[in-house]
């Protein structure tokens, strides 16, 4: 019996089965076995009558466009696989960004301050042989999603919401006046919020392979001695199986949670999510300084995240928008879909209740929703350099030695640098001192990074910072800027600027 098999089998729920059951489906991934569905049909007729507004697919992360929506006074029906209820794993996040859920009057601050299950400081970034960063108040809030969902379940209903909960999605049929969706529920849009595995994004991707992969297992365990901080990035190993290894640390209510993640390509030959966690319980005692016997195992944590350079998607079809981690609208990083989720709500918002005003619902006029943002592109490189490839070969500290000179200089150029990167904003400023500074003081190490990636990833990164440079001074032009517009001229005009503001991270405000 292997020490995974071992732990897991003490787990109430039988999460080896289930930890199986996805690395079934990731070997599917890395050999392109997974069947492209046909879910999404055309129909040239009209529908002869569209009893909702928007109908939207997926209940985890739809429920908080669902609950905008609705308070934005527009009839909204969601369907859901199962019961609509959150996990018992908090989701971690910064303290100020919840705030978007009272601006936007779907929580007050009492029941904001109750979805709130744990605060704690400093968190931690540290790399083998580097000094120890802490940092305040960055992923330092774990909320209790079982009671934000249902607070937010409750407000949608409340206010108009229609749930159908035990009903998967099966199809959509798109009509010039609206959609169908199960042959039964009509509408005048659809959001797919069904995730990365959505059928409707399968069918759009037409099974290409991602070009990054994160794999990702952990536990939440009682008997840790420290528990009052966290690790929001940590290495303590050099380069092995083809892979850097990573570590991330959050208190939790019932325990403290760790994680080990690793980022990589599809390659078939890539090893297992089982044998990840091997790995995991070898090294976690060196990593949190206890012994396996000393801990009580709660909870077990596993999943992989693809990501596509092609990304946010834009769907080719009219009255279909993707949404959350469907959209592929979160950092190739961090894969927070939760955070990205309500970094991005205000904008999904009122970006979707002026699509809906002014009729805008064709795939031309969608795609402005989901823009191509030069910040997330940009750190498609710093994702390949922090992987190594099948059969690429790589100094075993190599990408250790990186991260501590990278993060060494955005120390030292202070919190206004180092704070917005930890939180998945890239700022054209700021990534410009860094990488100004390390190359001057680091040259040697700056060298190593262009075969390590290859010199048209490099060149792909450079238009990609270009672009944050112009989407940066556009959005500050736009600012002084307000011409008079027809309503759909205002439509692309104000998606235009979003795009500016959440393309340079200009959405950023001191979190």
């Amino acid at each position: 019996m292997s020490i995974t098999e071992e732990v897991l089998a003490k787990i109430p729920g039988s999460p080896l089965e289930g930890l199986r059951r996805v690395d079934a489906l990731w070997k599917a991934l890395r050999e392109e076995t997974i069947p492209v569905p046909n879910v999404v049909d055309t129909c040239g007729s009209d529908l002869d009558s569209v009893d909702w507004d928007i109908v939207i697919c997926g209940g985890t992360l739809g429920i908080l466009i669902g609950a905008a929506l609705v308070r934005k006074g527009w009839r909204v029906t969601l369907i859901e696989r199962g019961i609509l209820k959150g996990r018992e794993q908090e989701w971690n996040i910064s303290r100020q960004e919840l705030n978007t859920f009272i601006e936007l009057g779907l929580l007050s601050e009492e029941e904001l301050e109750n979805a709130i299950a744990t605060q704690f400081n400093p968190v931690r970034v540290s790399f083998s042989e580097g000094a120890d960063i802490f940092v305040k108040d960055v992923l330092n809030t774990g909320v209790n999603p079982v009671y934000l969902l249902e607070k937010l379940k409750q407000f949608f209903l409340e206010n108009g919401g229609n749930l159908i909960e035990n009903t998967p999605f099966e199809n959509v049929v798109i009509h010039p006046n609206g959609v169908c969706v199960n042959r039964s529920i009509t509408a005048r849009l659809m959001l797919d919020a069904m995730g990365y595995f959505s059928p409707v994004v399968q069918q759009a991707r037409q099974g290409k392979k991602p070009d990054g992969v994160c794999l990702v297992v952990g536990t939440c365990a009682k008997g840790f001695t420290q528990n009052e901080s966290g690790d929001l990035i940590a290495s303590f190993t050099p380069i092995q199986k083809q892979c850097q290894y990573f570590w991330e640390a959050f208190p939790a209510r019932d325990g403290r949670t760790t994680y080990l993640f690793t980022y990589l390509d599809a390659d078939r030959d890539r090893f297992s999510l089982e044998t990840l966690f091997d790995d995991y319980f070898k090294l976690l005692p060196e990593y949190q300084n206890i012994e396996l016997d000393q801990l009580e195992f709660v909870r077990a944590l596993f999943g992989f995240f693809p990501c596509y350079r092609q990304s946010p998607l834009k769907l080719e079809w009219d009255r279909i928008l993707a949404i959350g981690d469907s959209s592929g609208s979160q950092s190739p990083l961090s894969f927070g879909g939760f955070g990205a989720m309500v970094r991005h709500l205000k904008r999904l918002t009122n970006g979707i209740d002026e699509a809906l005003q002014s009729e805008m619902l064709n795939y031309s006029a969608l795609s402005l929703l989901q823009p191509y943002q030069p910040n997330l592109s940009v750190t498609w490189l710093f994702q390949r350099s922090m992987s190594v490839g099948m059969n690429q070969k790589a100094t075993p500290d190599q990408i250790n030695q990186l991260l501590v000179a990278v993060f060494a200089e955005m120390q030292q150029l202070g919190e206004p640098v180092l704070k917005p990167f930890l939180q998945d904003v890239v700022q054209f400023i700021p990534l410009s001192q860094t990488l100004l500074k390390t190359g001057i003081s680091h040259p040697g190490l700056v060298l190593k990074i262009i075969p390590h990636v290859g010199i048209f990833a490099l060149l792909d990164w450079m238009l990609h910072y270009f672009n944050l440079a112009v989407f940066s001074a556009l959005y500050a032009i736009a600012q002084h800027f307000k011409p008079p517009l027809s309503p759909t001229q205002q439509y692309v005009w104000n998606r235009w600027v979003d795009a500016w503001q959440y393309g340079s991270g200009n959405d950023y405000v001191g979190y």
